[in-house]
């Protein structure tokens, strides 16, 4: 019930004071959203022709009143001064607001519908973004929106440059080095093309022992990925264990 009676005049304030504010109750605010801005809408077409027919009655009534006094030239017919009270009322600043209501109702009608975004009305939105300025928040939120911008180039150029080293080296076999650490073994994979999945600390299956991957990093040509993966003691196939099985791969032992 607060869906339809509470939810659409919520939704009329912006998601960060819906979220810190009300998110306790139980209110689904997509259909919420979509009846506010119907709502909205249909308020605004309603005035508009409300306002039109007060508006154009008082124009055109004052107009011939006028005209018939003598105030206005000499042949300025009906028509005329209806035109005229149109292009009054057209021009009006409340015209343009009850307008701007109709038009934000349908979008937010539309967002709401159709791709779940829940907009609350502009006025709102714009007073809270002010009042962050005013608190500061809106800085931390441009840093942090920075901050998430450079390590999405970050990423992004990383990712480039890694297709470029890939693009020209050979496609080589892996290099498996088994290494004894005291009562630990130990298994370093040195690829030549990033293994897909394998972060840590995914568990690895190759020749029925079971290993998990601890870290994986760059060296250098013509294998630049590096994996260093822990024997373990036993081990359970399952559907996250990772299956090894390369072809002819070249071992080698550290010195």
């Amino acid at each position: 019930m607060l869906t339809y009676f509470l939810g659409p005049i919520l939704a009329l304030l912006p998601k960060r004071w819906r979220k810190s504010l009300f998110s306790g109750l139980a209110i689904a605010w997509r259909p919420a959203a979509v009846i506010s801005g119907f709502a909205e809408s249909v308020a605004a077409l309603i005035a508009l022709m409300q306002w039109y027919s007060y508006f154009m009655t008082l124009l055109v009534s004052n107009g011939v009143d006028s005209a018939m006094t003598g105030k206005l030239p000499t042949g300025v017919t009906d028509h005329e001064i209806g035109f005229t009270a149109l292009v009054i009322w057209a021009t009006h600043p409340l015209t343009w607001l009850i307008a701007y209501a109709g038009v934000e109702g349908t979008v937010r009608l539309v967002n709401a519908a159709f791709s779940e975004n829940n907009l609350g009305i502009l006025p709102l939105f714009l007073l809270d973004k002010v009042f962050a300025i005013m608190t500061g928040r809106g800085r931390r939120e441009a840093a942090a929106a920075m901050g998430g911008a450079q390590e999405n180039a970050s990423s992004y150029f990383g990712a480039m440059g890694e297709k470029l080293l890939v693009a020209r080296l050979p496609q080589v076999p892996d290099e498996i080095c088994p290494i004894r650490n005291g009562t630990d073994e130990i298994m370093e994979i040195r690829a030549c093309r990033r293994k897909e999945d394998w972060i840590p600390p995914r568990v690895v299956r190759y020749q029925n022992e079971f290993y998990r991957l601890e870290e994986s990093s760059r060296t250098g040509a013509p294998r630049p990925f590096l994996y260093r993966l822990r024997r373990l003691p036993v081990g359970v196939m399952g559907r996250s264990v990772l299956q090894y099985s390369p072809e002819a791969p070249v071992l080698s032992r550290k010195p």
